[in-house]
This record gives structure tokens, sequence and C-alpha cells, in this order.
């Protein structure tokens, strides 16, 4: 789906705006005054913004850093066209995004999965929205961010790190930002699709404004921003089921679903910081963040079941390419017509309050609290159609077709799939025959996820005046973190007992089509509406599956640190860095169901507790000519998932082999652990960019795969036909391995070219 934007975006600093207001008077002063003599001429400042301020700003970043990172800045407060945050932190070398509907949800670092990286926001661990630890980046808009830095080595005090990196998101801090600051902007959007379905939307827009000032002979600052988002996005997807056996050792498409996609964002972010400087030694922040999230989306399409059915091959018109059936045509293809919502809503919310002291005689201390919640629904809402209630009932269709590298498509079929008297609401092939009404023409999937961190860290430090050790510091602290998930299930059925309905007309939404597919016109409602209005109802599933699939991990880590910073000379050379030890101790339970198909759920709570002791050493050398070569050392780990973490179990006796089974997670599970080391070699040209080569090695002793392994069932309920002796069966779990490697090497050469 290709995406555009144009924009408008206006700024002007307190200082333009006071000089302008001043300038006004003198309008009405008496005209007869005598001329003064025109002051000389100066020479204009010339000032940097935008994108190069943005890159230099990064760069110096980068440069001076006593440890490996990357970092891209808004220099010009509300002035990146990126959607989110996440669109910007793709900017970065050796990261890339891994999007959802065409955005950039969450960020790989260096190839590696989203889990294996941690986020936090001014230093403070975040909630996140899905069921996993990885913070979702689309919920952040970037216009109210300042600077994200990526860690790609720990330090001690780095707490909340995770094994391939840490993103460290930057809000506005109004007295670091030093002057001040009235942007606002609007950027106007649309899909090159245009309307996917005939209910959605093809344009959109953004709003953005942002203030900061200082007061009080710049002792108290206030910073505001707030970023409105409403725009489409489109897609046309297709999925093929698989590919079958056919005639003569051949392959023949099995299934495919095409479907048209249609999502509308909206999304709030209002992010507010205040700073007071009371004495010049101590500053005082407190800041928050506020972040309202709805994503709603429509999706239709139909799923031909072909060769995986009862569907025949006419043995005519058959070409081949290889053993690849690449062209013939199906008969007796009962379909299924699909109109599926969507919608996902989050209310974020972080804030924290931060007090630093640096006193004259080389004494430092800091206090910071966190806070984090994020509350989060995610309703997936499926719908059917077809021609009859059930299989063999109804109308079915004729299709040929054709396959080649790019899929399959169709070149012609008998049905009207745009006909709202020969498609309707049912369950055309019988698949809800197991529900209690004995059909579904439907099913409700609501997923509830609450998320809440609440965190603080206290550092005192003490600058030394000679010596290779220029600074200690020792710290401590504290994350106690709980994750939930429940499910709400229901099977859809019509209203009355009706085992078909044609759409009521106050429902249609006109026809999606599903040319690219080769189909045409598909009909199209709005099954949220109909769902609201009473013409589907809830029917419960009671089944004991759906409780068991909740959960809830708590986690509290307690961390204590010490962290020497280095600085030398060796002739021409100069070295920075630092050197540290953090001790970790990490208690963990999970809360859930332990399910039985014969038996009532069994309420369980299990955990564990563990120590994790982490070293670290980065080293920096300055080299004449503007080199910078680093070397960095460190154990790191990355927590679990937290789905891997929690105690639900279901479990059996098998007849056959007389042995209990059962599958479930592991709320005993550890961390990955690994020893990695990395040598990078950088070369500057000032502030313009630089070259460089990033090579890094990560020798893993501890990691996290699924696999069967011995469980012991005693003191659980076991229902069997037979007296069972030996409760030591298996089940399917995250269990921890040991051995593997994760290395690479990486040129970058980010530069203006003027």
């Amino acid at each position: 789906m290709a995406f555009r934007t144009f924009t408008a975006v206006a700024g002007a600093s307190l200082a333009a705006l006071t000089v302008a207001l001043a300038a006004n008077p003198a309008i009405a002063q008496d005209s007869s005054a005598e001329p003064q003599a025109a002051p000389e001429a100066e020479e204009p400042a010339i000032v940097v913004t935008g994108f190069r301020a943005s890159l230099a700003t990064a760069v110096n970043t980068k440069k001076t850093s006593s440890v490996i990172v990357e970092s891209v800045s808004a220099e010009d407060i509300g002035r990146l066209p990126d959607a989110s945050i996440g669109e910007s932190i793709a900017r970065l070398p050796g990261l890339t995004t891994q999007r959802l509907f065409g955005r950039a949800n969450s960020i790989a670092i260096r190839g590696s999965s989203a889990d294996l990286s941690s986020t936090t926001l001014n230093g403070r661990p975040q909630t996140s929205t899905g069921e996993q630890r990885n913070v979702e980046f689309d919920q952040f808009p970037s216009e109210i961010v300042s600077r994200v830095d990526v860690y790609k080595a720990p330090q001690a005090n780095l707490v909340h790190q995770g094994l391939v990196g840490t993103v460290d998101i930057k809000t506005i801090r109004p007295l670091e930002f030093g002057k001040g600051l009235i942007s606002f902007g609007e950027r106007g959007t649309y899909t090159d699709l245009g309307k996917v379905n005939a209910d959605s939307n093809e344009f959109g827009y953004r709003a953005t404004g942002t203030y900061v000032g200082q007061f009080m002979e710049d002792r108290l600052g206030v910073a505001l921003s707030a970023a409105y988002t409403d725009e489409p996005y489109q897609a046309q997807e297709f999925e093929a089921w698989g590919y079958a056996d056919a005639p003569n050792g051949t392959k023949v498409i099995g299934g495919m679903k095409p479907f048209g996609v249609s999502t509308q964002l909206q999304r709030l972010g209002i992010q507010g910081t205040v700073q007071f400087k009371p004495v010049d030694e101590l500053m005082l922040t407190v800041d928050g963040f506020y972040g309202k999230f709805t994503d709603k989306q429509i999706k239709r399409g139909v799923e031909f079941p072909l060769a995986f059915s009862p569907a025949q091959l006419s043995t005519a018109g058959i070409k081949t390419n290889g053993n690849l059936i690449t062209q013939g045509t199906f008969t007796g293809v009962e379909e299924v017509v699909k109109n599926h919502g969507y919608e996902r809503k989050s209310d974020i919310f972080s804030g924290g309050f931060n007090a630093a002291w640096t006193g004259d005689d080389g004494w430092s201390a800091s206090f910071d609290f966190g806070y984090s919640k994020t509350d989060r629904n995610e309703l997936t809402l499926e719908t059917n159609a077809g021609t009859g209630p059930g299989a063999g009932v109804g109308a079915n269709d004729t299709l040929t077709f054709e396959s080649g590298p790019t899929g399959t498509k169709f070149t012609s079929n008998t049905l009207d799939y745009g006909n709202y008297n020969t498609i309707v609401l049912t369950d055309p092939l019988g698949w809800g025959a197991g529900a209690p009404l004995g059909s579904q023409e439907g099913y409700y999937n609501d997923r509830i996820i609450d998320d809440e961190i609440k965190s603080f860290q206290i550092e005192v430090g003490k600058e030394l005046e000679s010596g290779f050790l220029s600074k200690l510091s020792v710290g401590t602290a504290y994350v106690d973190r709980t994750k939930g998930k429940t499910p709400v299930e229901s099977f859809l059925n019509l209203v009355g007992g009706a085992k078909s309905l044609t759409v009521p007309e106050k429902y249609r939404t006109g026809a999606t089509d599903l040319g690219f597919i080769g189909v045409g016109p598909i009909i199209g409602y709005d099954p949220f509406a109909m769902l609201a209005d009473g013409v589907y109802v809830l029917t419960p599933n009671t089944s004991k599956d759906v409780p068991a699939k909740a959960y809830s991990v708590t986690e509290r880590v307690m961390s204590i640190y010490l962290k020497g910073d280095l600085k030398a000379a060796f002739g021409a050379v100069e070295m920075d860095g630092n050197i540290g030890l953090l001790a970790q101790n990490t208690e963990q339970k999970s809360r859930g169901f332990q399910n039985l198909a014969a038996a009532s759920l069994v309420p369980v709570t299990r955990g564990a507790r563990y120590w994790d002791f982490l070293p670290s050493m980065n080293l920096n050398f300055r080299l004449p000519g503007d080199w910078v070569v680093r070397v960095a050392a460190a154990r790191e780990i990355q927590r679990p998932r937290f789905e891997d973490m929690k105690v639900s179990l279901d479990y059996s006796y098998n007849v056959n082999s007389g042995v209990i089974t059962g599958n479930g997670g592991n709320p005993q599970l550890e961390p990955y652990r690994a020893w990695a080391a990395d040598l990078n070699i950088e070369k500057y040209f000032g502030s313009k960019g630089y070259v460089g080569v990033q090579m890094f090695y990560k020798k893993l002793d501890n990691y996290i795969y699924r696999d069967v392994v011995p469980f012991d069932y005693s003191g659980l309920p076991v229902v069997a036909p037979v007296p069972i002796t030996n409760f030591v069966g298996t089940i399917t779990t995250a269990v921890n391995g040991s051995g593997g490697e994760l290395y690479g090497v990486k040129r970058q050469a980010p530069c203006r070219l003027t």
C-alpha cells in the first residue's frame, strides 16, 4: 500500500513573538520626533534547523557518548514527517520496523525479534499494549518526542536493559531546551489505493501543537505537546491455504482467501513536563504522557475451499508448469463470504517525578519514580455469509483459475457475490455445528489486557579529581509489574434463532471489489452496527478452554549497581568510558487455571526467584583525525515473554499410551542470558556525519524455546478409565536451553551531502 503525505507547519519562538509585540506601539509615536540614526547592520546569524540540525544533533550525541548508542533528534519540535516514533527510529542504522496494517508497529534491533529488546520512556520502564513485553511504537506520535536513543551495549545503571538493545524515548525538557517555542502544524494524507471498501476513507489528517516556555529567570520551565491523528490505511491481501496433491504427481492450489482491508486509525497523544530549579544545584522534573488509541478495521473477502474440499478439479483445460497446475477449473465450490471487523482500543498513561542534585563539591544524587499503566481491548468480530446454511445447501460456483509466481487469480466464475439476495447471512459450511445453538453465523473474541508498572531508582555519585577513575556511582532500583489477560468469547447467532437472513438494507455498505483476484464485487455490511442493534446476538462460549486462556503474571525486580566512569590520555589518544556491576534479584509469580477436560478448572499460583550478576565495560578511544574506536563487553539478559510464563495448563490422560500429556506455560522460566562483545570503528566529519563499522558477538548460555519435557502431575486432578500409577507425564511448554551464538557486522554512513 502506498501512503502519501502533504504538510503545513508553522512555528515561532517566544522571543520573536515578544519582539514583534514590542515593536507595534512605535507606530503610534509622534511623527515629529527627531529621526534616530540607523544602527549599523550586523552580520546575520546562520541558524541550522530542520533535518540538518537533527542529523548534527544525532551525530554529536553518538560521537560524545560513552557507550554504543544511535540517536534520532527532533531539532525542530513538531516537524518530523513520520506518522509515529516507530517510523523515526527506523531511520537509525541497524534498526528495522515490523509493520502492522502498514504502520511501523515494532522495532527489530540487529535483525533480532522485537521481544529481545526493551523500551523506556525518559529512562523508565513502559507497559505494552500487546500480550508481550515489546512496546508498540505506533502508539506514540512522533510530534511529542524530542529524541530517541538506542543503546546497543549496556552499562551498570541501565537497569532496564534488553539482550540486543534498549530504546529510550525522551520527551521535551523545557529548561534544557533553553528557549521558548510555539509550534503547530497539520498534515494531510491520502492512500494511493483509494477506498478499498466503500464505507472507508481515502483522506486523513494529523494536527499537532507544542508549547515550551521558561519563567522566573529560567528557573521554571513548562512544555506541553499534543498530537491528534485520524488516518486511513488500505490494503489488498491474498492468502493461500497451500497446495494439494493432484493427479500424476502434480500440485494444485488447495484454497485461498483474498481480502480488501480498510483501517481507520484515531490516536491522541498528550505530553506535559514541568521543571523547577529552586537553586542551581537542584533540578525537579514532573512529566506525564497520555495516549488514546483506536484502530478500527473492516476486512471483506471470500474464502474459497478448492482442492482441500469436496470441490472437483475438472480434467479439461488443465495446464502445468513443471509439477504445478497453473490453469484449471474447479466445480462445486462452496464459498464463505466474510465481513470481519477488528477494533483495538488502548489507553496509556506514563509519568513520573525526578529530583537531581549536583553539588559544587563533586557529589551528586538523583531520585526517580515512575508509573505506567495500559488498558487495552482487542476485539475480533467474525461474520459469515453464503448461499445457504450448511454444506451442500444453496448454490455453488465454478471457478477457472491461473496460478503463477504472484499467486492465484480467477479468470471466470458463475456466482454473483455482490447480490444481496444470493449471498445471505448464515453458517455456510456448517462449521458451527458444535455450537450451543447448532450453528454459528460468526464469532466474538475480545482480549482484555491490563498492564501496570511501578518503579523507582536512586543513585549517588562522587566525582574524583585525579586518577584513572573520574567518577564513582552507586544506585538501587525496583520494578513491580503485573500484566494480565482476560478473554471474552461468544458465538454469533442470528436473532430469533434464524439460520439465514438477507442483509437488512440499512446495514448495507456497498460492494467491495475483489477484481484484483478476478472475482469482482462482493456484498458489504457493517457487522459492528448489526451486533449493536441486535441483528446478531451473543451466545456465550461456556467451554472451560476460554477462562483457561486467562493469566496474570507479577514480576518484582530489585537492582543494585556500582559504576565507575573512566577517563585517561595516552599521548594523542584520549580514552573514556565506564565499568560496572549490576546485580538483580527477580521474583516472578503466575496465576491462572489448570484445565482438565473431565474436571473443574483448578486455580493455581506458581513462580520462581533467581539472581543475575551483570558486569559491563565500555571503552572509547578518541584518536586524532576524528576517529573513535569503541570496545564493549557485558553480561546481558532479556526476560521471558509473558505468555511463556503463564501458569495455565491443559492436560488429559492418553488411553492409548497410558501417559498424561499437557500443554501450557512455564512460570519458572528464566531469562535469555549471554556474554556479549562489541567493536566499533568510526570516522567523523565534524557534525555532518560519519562512516563506521559495527561488529558484535553474543554467546548465549541460556535461551528459551518450546519442547516436550517430563512433568509431574502429582496432586492435580486426573480423570482416567483405569487406576493411574505413574503421574509423571509430558508437557509441551517453554523451557530454558543452553548454547548458541548471535553475531554480525554492519557498515553505516549517515552523512549529509552538502
